[in-house]
């Protein structure tokens, strides 16, 4: 080994390069509110479960949400200009594992499991959400396998409070 091959960054990086299993079994530790993603464009809807989103700002009022970019029907919410945050309860469990796609439903019968309206942007907005967000698309970013986007909050529907419904350990669980 000469003197020029030696790179201290890309080694140190290499060391500390963790294995995705390895990170992944770490993460399902961490507990997550479970929403429902939803986005219109034409007469196609999609809608996929979700649980990292969170707050950026509140002026403007804006959020982030995180999906599977390796999904090509995923292309929808970035296609769109809008999509809905819709934050699940403790009655919504059924509807979350169906939107996950475990049970490989098709997004028609996915939405039938729900009462569906829309807002402003004419995104899919969950009837009985404990919150629904209604977002105008500001950027889609794509880093690393997922799908990042940035939206402002241009309506919102408050609904009932339940307990949220939160997913860790691979599972659904309320508090």
């Amino acid at each position: 080994m000469y003197v020029q091959d030696i790179d201290p960054e890309r080694d140190v990086l290499e060391k500390t390069r963790l294995d995705p299993i390895t990170y992944r079994n770490a993460m399902s530790r961490m507990s997550a509110h479970v929403q429902l993603i939803t986005a219109a464009d034409g007469g196609a809807r999609r809608g996929v479960t979700i649980t990292a989103s969170c707050s950026v700002s509140d002026e403007p009022p804006t959020i982030l949400a995180c999906l599977n970019a390796a999904n090509p029907r995923n292309d929808i919410f970035a296609r769109s200009g809008a999509f809905a945050l819709n934050l699940l309860g403790a009655p919504h469990r059924t509807l979350a594992h169906a939107f996950s796609g475990r049970d490989q439903l098709d997004m028609e019968r996915r939405f039938a499991l729900g009462q569906w309206t829309q807002l402003t942007t004419g995104a899919p907005i969950l009837g009985d959400a404990v919150v629904a967000f209604d977002c105008r698309l500001i950027e889609a970013k794509i880093m690393a396998t997922h799908l990042i986007l940035f939206g402002e909050v241009v309506d919102m529907r408050l609904g009932q409070k339940h307990p949220p419904l939160i997913y860790v350990d691979r599972g659904y669980h309320t508090l």
